[in-house]
């Protein structure tokens, strides 16, 4: 009997997800896995292409001014296609958006740069006439790069953040999601490998697939195939779990009774509700602490990169390196985090993350900073390089933190969703995460371009002391909100 118990605790240990309920949560991980794989190989490859062929700086100007509005067009166009489309349409046309244009990319726009791009002569002239604009210059004259990087950040957006957990609350239960939500994410950061692997294997120089000029093509056609995974799976899920009422109940799950009839709010109603919802308001504070202090250690850390892998291919292969290691760590993580969730309260799992990447933060920046000191010693002990050392630390720092969020940030934010109602669900989750998530990440480049516009003359390692104080100011914020938020979510959940 003793052995018998210790084997079924052992079992909720590492798979708390019972037999039957496979059917519902093996399709929901491995669409999970797919959209994954792509958020990471298009968040390399736009990496690669924008730091190599237009420069680091560029990043925080093409966040602040192409990104943000880029995030609140599709926010707005969501929102009109939950008042014309039901969920599943909404599903199959924004996914076959994305498809479609990175089939335009890989077979259109990459292979004819030299058309569609400025000449590197016409680029040098103008910025010689308008010095003050040399990084608009510079983002326009490279357009397709920029809007390659543009629809990367909206696929992490859109289709992982609101489509996947959207469809994840509205059929998921309270008492599943705390044994699915950290499981979803431990076989999802399985794609994260296959990152590391295609990249090594279809990047490979001993790999003739086509021309050395367009070597990305392969890669960028396997994030095609990978989206039409993803609508598969949706359609399959559609077709046999939500029609088995073992399985999905419409009325128990997402935590709140279905209406029969849907509600639709106008645009401006909509917008009015969010807004003055206290509970939306402190989900919102952490989706933008999250996105502002994660991008301030990343501007620095991949310019670092950029001084240590020039080209686009190099590039690209060194964040594939970096996805595997992420992907093992964060399998690592979604363990514990599985059963940190079914162990502690939702407040003390939310306040993890800030945690570890206040910690992880402290010791990157005080390298940087420290550079000319404790770097060199350090990088001599160890035999390295201090650039190369400077980029392992902002890799362990980036690794960690994000292991971090995907195991509780993103399981615990998404459980926040599941006491309100359809509309806050839907229309609610669209603002908070489409544009919350993209003024997060904006809103740490925008404090980035704004310093480097006042002080043009300024690296990114002269801006560390100054990003590092915004970056401390931003995570303690972070943590006074979890707590709010955490006291309101035990509220809804009645307990």
């Amino acid at each position: 009997m003793a052995s018998t118990n210790f084997i079924s605790e052992l079992r909720r240990i590492f798979w708390p997800i019972e037999w039957h309920e496979n059917k519902k949560f093996i399709p929901m991980a491995l669409m999970m896995a797919c959209i994954l794989f792509n958020f990471a190989t298009l968040r390399s490859i736009k990496d690669g292409f924008v730091v190599t062929h237009i420069g680091a700086e560029a990043v925080s100007f093409v966040k602040t001014y192409f990104v943000i509005p880029s995030a609140i067009i599709m926010m707005l166009i969501y929102a009109q296609l939950c008042n014309a489309l039901n969920q599943k349409s909404i599903f199959y046309v924004v996914t076959s958006f994305f498809t479609a244009f990175f089939a335009l990319f890989t077979f259109v726009f990459y292979p004819n740069t030299d058309t569609f791009h400025f000449s590197t002569e016409t680029i040098d002239s103008l910025i010689l006439q308008y010095p003050n604009l040399q990084w608009f210059i510079r983002i326009i004259g490279n357009w397709s790069y920029v809007s390659f990087y543009i629809m990367a950040e909206m696929w992490g957006a859109m289709i992982l953040s609101l489509l996947f957990w959207q469809f994840a609350n509205q059929i998921v239960k309270t008492d599943e999601a705390k044994r699915f939500y950290s499981m979803f994410g431990l076989i999802g950061n399985v794609g994260l490998l296959f990152v590391a692997v295609s990249f090594n294997l279809l990047l490979n120089d001993n790999l003739k697939i086509v021309p050395d000029n367009v070597r990305m093509i392969p890669v960028l056609c396997t994030t095609i195939v990978s989206s039409m995974l993803v609508m598969l799976l949706y359609y399959w899920i559609n077709k046999n779990v939500l029609t088995d009422k073992a399985l999905y109940d419409p009325e128990a799950a997402g935590g709140a009774k279905r209406k029969k009839k849907k509600v639709k709010l106008s645009l401006g109603d909509s917008f009015k509700m969010i807004f003055t919802s206290k509970y939306l308001g402190l989900i919102v504070i952490l989706v933008l602490s999250y996105g502002i202090s994660i991008n301030l250690v990343e501007g620095i850390w991949k310019s670092k990169i950029k001084e240590l892998y020039p080209t686009p291919e190099l590039y690209t292969m060194y964040m594939g390196t970096f996805q595997a290691y992420q992907g093992v760590t964060a399998i690592f993580f979604m363990l514990i985090g599985s059963n940190i969730l079914r162990r502690v309260s939702w407040t003390t799992a939310a306040i993890f993350t800030p945690v570890m990447i206040l910690c992880t933060g402290l010791a990157f920046f005080s390298f940087i900073i420290f550079d000319k000191s404790i770097g060199l010693e350090i990088a001599a002990f160890l035999g390295t390089g201090p650039l190369a050392l400077a980029v392992m630390v902002g890799m362990a720092q980036n690794v960690l933190s994000k292991a971090t969020k995907y195991s509780l940030f993103d399981s615990t934010k998404e459980m926040s969703y599941i006491p309100l109602d359809e509309e806050m669900r839907t229309k609610g989750k669209a603002a908070v995460d489409v544009i919350g998530g993209r003024f997060g990440k904006g809103g740490g480049a925008i404090i980035q371009s704004t310093f480097f516009l006042m002080m043009p003359s300024y690296s990114f390692v002269e801006a560390t002391p100054f990003f590092s104080s915004v970056f401390f100011v931003i995570v303690i914020m972070w943590v006074f909100a979890a707590q709010g938020l955490g006291r309101e979510y035990q509220k809804k959940i009645g307990s």
